[in-house]
């Protein structure tokens, strides 16, 4: 593992911010007898009656707040995602979220809110909260959520800036985040009551609903936008990304003060806006970990920890940000560099290196029961780490990896239905391999690139066959190893990696298995290139973050590629039937064969002939010629012979069946 050589100092960018004076006096009154009073339940009004122009001379009680905020939760829960694989139906906000966790979100930023009004003596001005709705309007990759987040607080100008604007700012500027966290709330409220806050707010605002794009998808097909970096995680590499439906969550990696850490962040592509996560009971810091998403939690497992490797992980709730500690009860060996795959109710963890070398044991983790079960070792592949893992909906595959010195291209399909293992055929499959990426596209793992020696090949395997087939290698992105790979439903996508010093990639390739063709990602406005990052898709864009440059500086930035095919994967085209026959006969006493045949579609076809001799039969090209359905060969000979023929589509391995004529003595 690369190391940083120096240590980058931390900069935390602020803006002043405080409520306004009146809004602050209204809320912090609500919000102190909130907890004696039973909870409204009313829902967001439609203040069209405000006037087009959003000119304001009014408040928000914290009721008022509180029922926003649900609306606005109500509008990320619907996009997120409730895996497949799941067997119970997505259950709804209110059985998710509790009114408590909802009024706390509120009470957290208005009392960051209140702190900063007190400690910078600066309001958050109603400019800087409409400069921030426009900044989201502009940058949002999500379009269609943010017009719904708009849609939820009744297209107010002024709700949205006080409800959605406001807390993302805090956030965004990162202050006093720390600070109010060392004063628990219902102290901090003791002061509240006989406090007046110092520095008055403006008494009306004149706010305008910002236009958000047209385009659906928010972007444009091969193209990169940068996420933005503020209040973002520390640079880091060998953390963990998981996409929820509405963020990704990064957590854990190696940072460059050298510290294993225990800290990650939530990016919203909408609002293009970080937040994050609490440390509070967060797993130990760590690297090489796995995080899988269940749907209502990222559960993250094992890693090293800079002396040990572990066992222990964390479930992580991004709607309460709360952590609970996964059992180590029947949990597997402590191991880093393993694999995990979410099966719909359990989490499948395997492989890793563990304190005595790499390991072929692994457990299922249930998170509704807190529980683990050993998987079976029988018929398991052979112990290894840095190897891939995908669930198929049925098994789980892992594949390749290495052993010190030792790469494998075996792998093997676990059952958890069965608790069974099945090797996985090494006929025609990729050469011995680690670090590689592997995708699941529904019918077949496609696996690719990887070291020792560096490889720009992949495969692509087919349980229902048990069989590989080869990707090609034309227009393919260069060899490369410690890259990721993500499938958009119609394609694969790989970009970045390392090949070889000072080659480390902001290439990339997109692969379609339909037609086994690559094409280039652009490199136009791309992050900059970086190995050891992160990937996740999100139904439209790509988005990779972290990792380490080519002069081993650890990185906060990422990007968000937009790959809109448009298109589900195509079905393959079945290969021609071609027919082929053949007649011969002595013409001026030189053995001559007809050739006819019906089926090729190429403008051109390739004639291959072979000559059966005492030692054997060469086949090889005698003529490429116009695809007309027939061919006269005059192979000058006079006396008796055997002739193999077959004809291709030329330049392809389309071709017929083998037909033959012997001239006899």
């Amino acid at each position: 593992m690369k190391t940083n050589n120096k240590i980058t100092a931390c900069i935390l960018r602020g803006s002043t911010a405080a409520l306004l004076f009146s809004c602050v006096f209204v809320a912090l009154c609500s919000a102190i007898n909130l907890p004696e009073q039973p909870a409204k339940t009313f829902a967001p009004q439609d203040n069209a009656g405000f006037g087009a122009d959003g000119h304001e001379n009014r408040t928000l009680s914290f009721a008022e707040r509180v029922a926003y905020e649900r609306a606005i939760e109500d509008v990320y829960w619907r996009h997120r995602i409730w895996p497949k694989e799941r067997p119970d139906p997505k259950p709804s906000l209110d059985a998710m979220m509790s009114q408590a966790t909802i009024e706390k979100k509120v009470q957290d930023y208005l009392r960051n809110s209140e702190f900063l009004e007190q400690s910078w003596q600066k309001p958050i001005t109603p400019e800087q909260l409409q400069a921030e709705m426009d900044r989201m309007a502009q940058h949002t990759k999500q379009p269609e959520v943010l017009r719904e987040l708009f849609a939820a607080l009744g297209n107010d100008p002024f709700v949205i800036a006080e409800c959605l604007a406001r807390p993302v700012l805090l956030e965004r500027s990162q202050l006093a985040t720390v600070e109010w966290r060392k004063e628990p709330f219902e102290s901090w409220r003791g002061r509240a009551e006989n406090e007046t806050p110092k520095v008055a707010g403006a008494a009306s605002a004149n706010y305008t609903l910002p236009a958000i794009p047209d385009q659906l998808s928010g972007c444009i097909d091969d193209s990169w936008t940068a996420t933005n970096t503020t209040n973002a995680p520390t640079g880091r590499l060998d953390h963990t990304a998981v996409w929820t439906g509405s963020e990704m969550i990064v957590w854990g990696g190696f940072d460059d003060s050298f510290t294993f850490v225990n800290t990650g962040g939530r990016y919203n592509p909408s609002t293009d806006s970080w937040t994050a996560t609490s440390t509070t009971n967060a797993p130990t810091g760590r690297a090489f970990s796995t995080a899988v998403w269940t749907g209502s939690e990222m559960i993250v497992w094992g890693g090293l920890d800079g002396s040990m490797n572990l066992n222990t992980g964390g479930k992580y709730n991004p709607i309460t940000d709360s952590w609970t500690a996964t059992s180590t009860t029947n949990a597997p060996t402590a191991r880093s560099s393993h694999t995990a795959v979410w099966t719909g109710s359990e989490m499948i963890v395997w492989g890793g290196s563990g304190s005595s070398g790499v390991v072929n044991t692994g457990g299922r983790y249930n998170p509704g029961t807190d529980s683990w079960t050993v998987t079976s070792t029988t018929n398991a592949p052979t112990a290894r780490s840095s190897h891939t893992a995908v669930w198929t909906g049925s098994e789980m595959i892992v594949w390749g990896g290495a052993e010190v010195f030792n790469n494998f291209n075996t792998g093997g399909r676990y059952n958890p239905s069965t608790d069974s293992w099945t090797a996985t055929s090494i006929t025609n499959a990729p050469t011995a391999r680690s670090s590689h990426t592997a995708v699941w596209t529904g019918n077949e793992m496609i696996v690719w690139g990887g070291w020792p020696g560096l490889f720009n090949t992949g495969g692509r395997y087919d349980p229902s066959t048990d069989s590989w087939t080869a990707t090609s290698l034309i227009n393919v992105p260069s060899a490369r190893y410690q890259h990721t790979a993500v499938w958009t439903d119609s394609e694969m996508i790989v970009w970045g990696g390392n090949g070889g010093f000072p080659d480390i990639f902001n290439t990339g390739g997109r692969y379609n298995p339909g037609s086994d063709s690559w094409t280039a990602t652009t490199t136009t406005n791309a992050p900059t290139g970086r190995d050891l990052h992160t990937a996740v898709w999100t139904e439209s864009e790509m988005i990779v973050w972290g990792g380490q440059d080519y002069q081993n500086t650890l990185l906060n930035t990422g990007g968000r590629y937009c790959a809109q095919s448009g298109s589900p994967t195509p079905t393959p085209t079945p290969p021609a039937q071609i027919r082929l026959s053949a007649e011969g006969r002595k013409v001026n006493g030189v053995d001559t064969v007809r050739l006819t045949w019906s089926g090729a579609t190429s403008n051109q076809i390739d004639i291959y002939r072979c000559v059966q001799r005492l030692h054997g039969c060469d086949p090889a090209v005698i003529a490429t010629t116009v695809n007309d359905g027939r061919y006269i060969d005059s192979t000058g000979h006079t006396g008796p012979a055997g002739f193999r023929y077959r004809v291709c589509e030329a330049g392809t391995p389309t071709c017929s069946k083998t037909a033959g004529v012997i001239f006899p003595h």
